[in-house]
């Protein structure tokens, strides 16, 4: 772990459709522009990477996760928990949607949550690419083959359709994180028709936007392997954006996560799953939460 790390943006400019579409490129064709805050660990300059001094892997390269941000909150706001987990050894990118961002010029649109599963496929290529390009300052960080990607609310929402949906799945994908998020049944397809990623689903039980119902209802129905983090008395915001030790809480659960998943390290999360409890009185499980009968998770399949 280390505590230094670099920032970059990256302007990604993903083909749209016109009715979507907030920019137009020199040729007139319609596009979407995701700008994407990349941060990484100092460490990974291109002497450790050909070296593999880092440690990370055999060629000292770096895992990829990409978060997807709750609507209309800044993907910038969860800044604290993006830079512990770049601390922890990953490469972590956080794209801004275009018209769910606090800052769309013409205010919010939360229907264009539809254009978010091609957009986090079309951000993880477009990383994967920059990580090849000898030009990039992703040179040469990136390990391909281990890819992860994390969402809150919407944004949850947005990852396990393309974790876990075979509307939108993407192959690439090894694991994935879901903050108080849902099935939704707006995307079409199938949950789990092939399978699914290894998931950690992270609930609060005082949730009133994400009901626990809805968190409880897509870890149920997932194949294993399968996490759920319940984090007692929480709401919907609170434990991913204020500092407080839920935030902790969230931020150490994930890392011994990605690291079994996407680093082969599994011996923290299998201690952490066997204790049951952290330290804020969060609880971590393995095996079926049920939701209680007549429990109803608005858009869902």
């Amino acid at each position: 772990m280390t505590d230094r790390i670099r920032r970059t943006i990256l302007t990604l400019h993903e083909p749209a459709d016109a009715s979507i579409a907030t920019a137009h490129s020199q040729t007139g064709e319609p596009i979407r522009v995701l700008s994407t805050v990349v941060r990484y660990p100092e460490t990974s300059g291109a002497n450790a990477v050909n070296t593999g001094s880092v440690g990370n892997s055999p060629t000292g390269r770096f895992p990829l996760v990409v978060f997807s941000q709750g609507y209309d909150i800044a993907a910038e706001a969860y800044s604290a928990l993006l830079t512990a987990w770049a601390r922890a050894g990953y490469v972590v990118a956080d794209p801004t949607y275009p018209l769910t961002d606090p800052s769309a010029p013409s205010g919010v649109n939360e229907a264009d949550i539809l254009n978010h599963p091609a957009d986090l496929r079309f951000v993880i290529s477009s990383l994967l690419a920059a990580g090849r390009n000898p030009h990039s300052p992703l040179y040469g960080l990136l390990d391909p083959h281990e890819v992860g990607i994390i969402g809150h609310s919407d944004g949850g929402d947005v990852s396990l359709a393309v974790a876990a949906n075979s509307c939108c799945r993407d192959p690439s994908i090894k694991a994935a994180v879901i903050l108080s998020g849902a099935e939704l049944s707006a995307f079409g397809g199938r949950y789990y028709a092939s399978g699914s990623v290894p998931l950690l689903v992270v609930q609060g039980s005082a949730d009133t936007v994400n009901i626990p119902g809805c968190s409880a209802q897509l870890y149920d129905e997932a194949p294993a392997p399968k996490y759920y983090l319940d984090i007692p008395g929480a709401e919907h915001e609170p434990p991913y954006l204020d500092p407080a030790p839920a935030r902790s809480g969230v931020a150490r659960a994930v890392i011994p996560f990605l690291d079994a998943y996407l680093k082969d390290q599994p011996a923290r999360l299998t201690s952490l799953v066997r204790a049951g409890r952290m330290p804020a009185g969060e609880t971590i499980t393995s095996t079926p939460v049920r939701a209680g009968a007549g429990t109803y998770c608005p858009g869902a399949p």
